[in-house]
């Protein structure tokens, strides 16, 4: 028989899978390689995942005493990672740093486009490169009335910002606090600090509801979290750090909590839109009209009072771009794309669209009916969950919330969904945006979810089984 393994052992083999996990992921933020070899960089993204899967694996291993300091030990490490090069697989945060700008001139960001003339006076020459300059498939060129071209780091330059009004906020505050020349930098540190607050945030609620505080891994080491939400500075992670700790209020039994959750769902919806989806399991279990309105009120009163101040002052629509983006994205148009992969392997294309929300609505009544009220991010997982599965989206960022949740309610086989966004996202150029490639790797963690959601039933099953037979008596001689 071997000997056991030693937990001062246990420890250190779970500290170097964290280090290898960080030096891979240094390598692959420092790599680039988005617009020139994504399949170089896909490879890259496996081996940060295999080795994310490893430390888990590791972790379960370690002693109680010592999961906190190196769960937070490893969140920074990781974290950090993120900040070690510029934005590499996504320009969204330069929209984010010139609508702060705009702000701080005090223009409403929904009035102009970037490529306004009107806003020329506001324009940084990092954000608006002129003349040689203009190289690169991350640059868009813009009209301009001299011989030299002219162009700039963000997307969509023809057409408005679609941010909602808590996310413009965000940008007004990093622009206001930060240097002059301070460029992309100040979004990913503040990126980086909200992602570790929903690190601190899970393991307080995990600690409140006597939790495994292992699954705070989930997240805290998770590749997507400095590639998508500190490196990219994607403003999703503000709207998860507001979601969770909105849930974590919400799965009290008192009014008055559960009213401050939904205000924090709320300020998470007025962030990116996204966190709506976990409204039905917000109201899991909920049987009575008040316990409902205690968290749908807020939550929307919110969302409708973050708008206010912008419409005042902007005389164009808050909604910006929102419209034309779900068209061009062809959320309304089944047959584009790599949306609803899935469900067009089955079905005729302009079924998709209205078998997802079927489906979403019934995953949706049966948890509001069926979830248990003092765990409502299982039901928010479910949700979420299968939402992504139904529609397979390309945008690896969009997982973030998952994520999130998946560290809550600690069923591990949703971290199959971020990885295929991931996978879809990065390869897709090279498979010409089809949906063969989000039917292979979605059509994969569906799999996986299935599954083991059939191992787990019949462990349920085997156990409720095992505790109904009877003890046998013990027979006593005399």
């Amino acid at each position: 028989m071997n000997p056991p393994i030693a937990p001062t052992t246990r420890t250190a083999i779970t500290g170097a899978a964290l280090v290898a996990l960080t030096v891979v992921l240094v390598l692959t933020v420092r790599y680039g390689g988005f617009f020139t070899d994504p399949v170089g960089l896909s490879w890259w993204y496996a081996a940060c995942w295999a080795l994310f899967a490893a430390a888990l694996l590791a972790l379960r291993r370690v002693p109680a005493r010592s999961v906190v300091p190196l769960l937070l030990a490893g969140a920074v490490a990781v974290t950090v990672t993120g900040l070690l090069g510029p934005p590499r697989t996504s320009t969204d945060s330069y929209r984010y740093a010139w609508d702060g700008r705009v702000q701080s001139a005090g223009v409403s960001p929904y009035d102009h486009t970037p490529q306004d003339p009107a806003l020329t006076r506001l324009r940084d020459p990092w954000l608006f490169p002129t003349g040689t300059a203009c190289t690169g498939p991350d640059l868009a060129g813009i009209p301009h009335a001299d011989a030299a071209p002219h162009c700039t780091r963000i997307n969509r330059p023809a057409v408005h910002t679609i941010y909602p009004p808590v996310a413009e906020a965000y940008f007004l505050a990093v622009d206001t606090l930060s240097p002059s020349e301070a460029r992309h930098k100040p979004l990913q540190i503040g990126a980086g600090l909200i992602s570790l607050g929903v690190t601190g945030t899970l393991l307080l609620i995990m600690r409140r509801r006597g939790g495994d505080l292992r699954r705070a891994a989930y997240w805290a080491w998770c590749p997507a979290v400095p590639l998508e939400a500190v490196n990219n500075a994607h403003i999703d992670v503000l709207g998860v750090l507001l979601t969770i700790a909105g849930l974590g209020l919400v799965a009290s039994r008192a009014q008055t909590r559960r009213a401050a959750g939904g205000l924090l769902i709320g300020a998470a919806i007025a962030t990116k839109l996204m966190p709506a989806v976990v409204l039905p399991g917000a109201l899991s279990g909920v049987r009575r009209i008040r316990d409902a309105a205690a968290v749908l009120l807020p939550a929307a009163a919110f969302t409708a009072l973050a708008y206010l101040p912008y419409v005042l002052l902007s005389h164009e629509s808050v909604f910006g771009y929102l419209g034309g983006y779900v068209e061009e994205e062809g959320y309304d148009d089944p047959a584009a794309g790599s949306r609803y992969a899935l469900l067009r392997l089955v079905l005729p294309d302009t079924w998709a669209f209205p078998v997802l929300l079927g489906v979403v609505a019934a995953v949706s009544l049966y948890v509001m009916w069926r979830g248990d009220p003092r765990r409502p991010w299982s039901g928010a997982l479910l949700v979420t969950g299968w939402a992504f599965v139904l529609l397979t989206p390309g945008y690896s960022w969009y997982a973030l919330l998952l994520i999130a949740l998946i560290a809550l309610d600690g069923r591990w086989e949703w971290l199959g969904i971020p990885l295929a966004g991931a996978a879809v996202y990065i390869l897709g150029p090279t498979f010409d945006y089809g949906p063969v490639l989000a039917e292979v790797v979605y059509g994969a963690a569906a799999g996986l979810v299935l599954v083991t959601a059939w191992f787990r039933h019949r462990a349920t099953q085997k156990n409720a089984r095992a505790s109904q037979q009877p003890t046998p008596s013990r027979k006593t001689s005399v």
